[in-house]
């Protein structure tokens, strides 16, 4: 799941960025018209009111939502958000640009209208597949375009109602929180913390209990209407293979609404693991991945057995081939959270200077996203594009290599972006050699080096890691340590500075 607001300090209220889409360090830009601004700052501000209201009442019900759904200017910004994000038709066949080409006014005026009268009823979501790395195909729901808009002006009304009660462990699909700031919350993590619970929910969003979910629901909100339109979501039903199917479980993914229904789902866990066992460890969750940094071996045991029994409250379970223990310790494993292959560092800096073993979490690209980005570069570059001009291919190559750059770029990921110029460079060039075939000149294809490419505006990921936060090590000032005592504090492989009771524990 890679796809969130951008981050900050705090909850971000000055600004409604698109919670869907990742715009870099320093948001979405604002529009200058005047009257497309002045739609933005309404909805701002009835964001704004309904945070402070569910942030100073935490018993509140609310119960006068469905009016403000209907509004123009929030149904104009579900509009906005919905064309930004694009994607396919949905059952109807409908697409953006239709929508575009009838009128949106007259669009978004009909399905207010709908709304206020209370005539408005879902379409089925649309079944597809898209293949899983197991092998395995994983189901999504894509709704029409107006149930998408619809679910985007319910979620402009909800999110900060719920935002407000959520905990700081969670990080996905939230305002003011984003990926890279779960990541780096592991990475300080990894200062003091050598076991790691990674754990995996077997089938998340098939899996929920509509009943269970509706009754977290109405505890902030009590608008039947509100109530009525989130139970008719849920059970709108797919189609799948040509065939209408009852949902009576789960929520689709694709749904612009789901991730914030899984959200309300699992702060249950935040709660329950923040209440009762927080002393084993710190949870960091974003929507359904989920770790739990642990400090030794027995707490990540006892930290296991109280998430499979806090979801099982909710009718979920851990599944058992993806979940596993990891043990941190001088690198011996490491585990994969969002897309990112976490793992223990020795710091050759210190060890250099200092004589000391210093072990600090790195993150670099995962196995599964180096093979993915490759498989992209390659879909881009068959043989068959030896005749097209290597300026278009380019054009075609560089908003993938930003986008993944832009995502990887945040941590340890040097060696990795070398590899992939590497693997641009070669596809690259190989179809310059297919293209000169016979006539290919001596040393021709030694002009075609990476300078050649690079002259030719192609993105280069090489140096562009940035740190969001830079690493503080105080160096000592006394001369470095002797060997003899680097292993009587340390150990004989260093980089174990527990006692020996946390030892025995392990």
């Amino acid at each position: 799941m890679t796809n969130n607001a951008i981050g900050g300090k705090g909850h971000e209220r000055e600004r409604v960025g698109n919670e869907g889409t990742r715009k870099g360090m320093t948001g979405e830009s604002r529009s200058n018209h005047p009257e497309q601004q002045k739609l933005i700052d309404n909805v701002q501000q009835l964001q704004n009111r309904l945070w402070a209201a569910a942030k100073q009442s935490p018993e509140r019900r609310f119960h006068a939502l469905y009016d403000r759904i209907w509004r123009s200017d929030v149904l104009q910004e579900a509009w906005k958000r919905v064309k930004k994000n694009r994607g396919a038709a949905g059952l109807d066949d409908q697409t953006i640009a239709e929508v575009e080409q009838m009128g949106v006014e007259r669009f978004l005026g009909n399905i207010g209208d709908d709304l206020r009268m209370c005539e408005y009823r879902p379409s089925a979501t649309l079944r597809r597949y898209i293949p899983k790395a197991d092998g395995k195909r994983r189901p999504l729901g894509i709704p029409t375009v107006r149930d998408r808009v619809v679910q985007m002006a319910a979620k402009l009304v909800l999110d900060p109602i719920f935002d407000a009660d959520f905990l700081s462990c969670s990080y996905g699909y939230r305002l003011g929180r984003s990926a890279l700031m779960a990541k780096e919350a592991l990475r300080k993590l990894g200062k003091t913390n050598h076991h790691v619970l990674d754990a995996d929910i077997r089938d998340y969003f098939g899996s929920i209990d509509h009943d269970k979910l509706m009754k977290l629901v109405a505890l902030r909100i009590s608008d039947r209407r509100v109530l009525k339109l989130i139970r008719q979501w849920l059970e709108a039903g797919v189609m799948d293979e040509g065939e209408i199917r009852s949902t009576t479980i789960g929520v689709p993914q694709g749904g612009v609404i789901s991730p914030l229904l899984s959200n309300i789902y699992l702060h249950v866990l935040d709660k329950l693991w923040n209440r009762h066992s927080s002393r084993l460890g710190t949870l960091v969750r974003y929507a359904d991945d989920l770790v739990v940094m642990c400090k030794t071996k027995q707490h990540c045991e006892d930290a296991e057995r109280d998430v499979r029994k806090y979801l099982a409250r909710l009718g979920l379970e851990l599944h058992p081939d993806k979940t596993r223990r990891v043990e941190l310790y001088d690198g011996k494993q490491g585990f994969d959270f969002l897309g990112c292959h976490f793992r223990k560092r020795l710091s050759g800096k210190i060890w250099e200077h200092e004589r000391k073993r210093v072990y600090s979490l790195h993150r670099q690209p995962s196995h599964r996203a180096m093979k993915g980005i490759r498989q992209k570069v390659r879909m881009q570059t068959p043989r068959g594009r030896c005749h097209v001009d290597v300026h278009e291919v380019i054009a075609e190559l560089n908003p993938i290599l930003r986008g993944w750059g832009a995502y990887f770029g945040t941590g340890n990921a040097a060696q990795s972006f070398n590899q992939i110029d590497t693997y641009v460079y070669e596809r690259l060039r190989s179809l310059h050699v297919k293209r000169a075939g016979r006539n290919l000149k001596p040393a021709q294809a030694e002009q075609w080096d990476r300078e050649y490419f690079w002259n030719h505006g192609l993105h280069r990921l090489r140096g562009t890691v940035k740190y969001p936060e830079a690493t503080q090590y105080r160096w000592s000032e006394s001369s470095p340590a002797s060997r003899v005592r680097e292993i009587r504090e340390h150990g004989f492989y260093g980089g174990r500075m527990e006692t020996r009771a946390m030892r025995e524990g392990k």
